[in-house]
């Protein structure tokens, strides 16, 4: 696969320490072998989706799953589901599988660390995902780091071309600059439509985290977005 230009510029991650707890460290021994992987050791070639969770259904990705707080939670809801989430942060991989485990939601879960970047470039066929989810990505709040946000029009061109024709893109963040800059960046993707008419209702079903109720204590709205892929062929 072609790789995109701004790949060299753009990421889907901050980097950070990888201390990890005796549970982590559990989780991570016990799981990571059949459950997980890094991008970098992919083979080459789209993933094989049906072959690696042992059964073929629709396959929803996640962008940065954090600590798994909210993800465990998805994907627990979400059976029906083959549930993929690629995180650059160890501690917050194994935090996942061990938040999934008592939830009951191993059965549908798969972690990838790494840039989604690379794994959507390089492994993610075209029209293949049932669904993209990036909640409250890093908003690079100071104006001169604005570039560094992972939602730029590249990496939405990118994100819509791996959804299959009537796929949901759906971003949250709690920064208004990001909010805004997100709503004009998939508006100008010829592949998206909004599913709403602006900002997207919150939904029941996407958990508050300790970081979005902080944003509230401080006074900070969350926005939503839904944008759907359109039938173009």
């Amino acid at each position: 696969m072609t790789r995109p230009e701004h790949h060299r510029s753009i990421v889907s991650f901050v980097q950070r320490g990888e201390r990890m707890t005796v549970g982590q460290e559990r989780a991570w021994d016990t799981y990571w072998e059949k459950m997980g992987n890094d991008v970098k050791s992919l083979p080459e070639g789209p993933l094989d989706f049906t072959s690696w969770f042992g059964r073929s259904a629709p396959v929803l990705l996640e962008i940065g799953s954090g600590m798994g707080e909210t993800t465990s939670q998805l994907v627990a809801a979400a059976p029906e589901l083959n549930y993929l989430a690629v995180e650059v942060y160890k501690p917050g991989l194994a935090q996942l599988l061990l938040r999934a485990e008592h939830l009951g939601g191993l059965g549908n879960l798969r972690v990838l660390r790494g840039d989604a970047v690379d794994l959507l470039t390089d492994h993610v066929a075209p029209a293949s995902l049932h669904g993209v989810r990036i909640f409250f990505p890093d908003p690079w709040p100071k104006k001169k780091h604005h570039k560094r946000r992972l939602v730029q029009p590249e990496f939405v061109s990118l994100v819509a071309s791996r959804l299959e024709p009537g796929g949901v893109l759906h971003l949250a963040t709690d920064w208004e600059s990001y909010a805004e800059q997100m709503l004009e960046v998939c508006s100008g993707e010829r592949l998206l439509t909004n599913v709403h008419d602006g900002w997207a209702p919150r939904p029941d079903w996407r958990p508050v985290t300790k970081f979005e109720q902080r944003a509230v204590n401080e006074g900070r709205t969350s926005h939503d977005l839904m944008f759907r892929r359109n039938d173009l062929t």
